[in-house]
């Protein structure tokens, strides 16, 4: 049974940071790639940010592009995401997903699903 388990978010100020980490556990962690993604209430789970089974490729959505970084150390089976100068709009509830093919950005690319963590930007 694969469980991902997101943590590292709370209330932060506006140009302030965050780093969010999801610890994987069930299947081989370095075989699947991983992404994040992001949903505020009333709106749809939207893509933030994508990387490959080894990390060397990574994607990441308009809005957070040179402010987010996704990495992964796959001999801890963790993925994390650092937030940089984060701004009200990225404040969500987080949740890292794992692929269920390749390296993907669609929402229905992933197979599994963390609970989230939420991340709060005051102005």
């Amino acid at each position: 049974q694969v469980q991902l388990l997101e943590s590292g978010g709370g209330l932060v100020q506006a140009g302030g940071s965050l780093r969010l980490s999801c610890a994987a556990s069930g299947r081989t962690f370095s075989s699947y790639a991983m992404g994040w993604f992001r949903q505020t209430p009333g709106k749809e789970r939207e893509f933030v940010a994508a990387n490959s089974r080894s990390g060397d490729n990574t994607y990441y959505a308009n809005p957070v592009k040179g402010r987010f970084t996704i990495s992964r150390d796959n001999t801890k089976n963790t993925v994390y995401l650092q937030m940089n100068s984060l701004k009200p709009e990225d404040t969500a509830v987080y949740y890292c997903a794992q692929s269920r093919w390749g390296t993907s950005t669609a929402i229905n690319s992933m197979e599994y699903w963390g609970k989230g963590t939420l991340v709060t930007v005051s102005s």
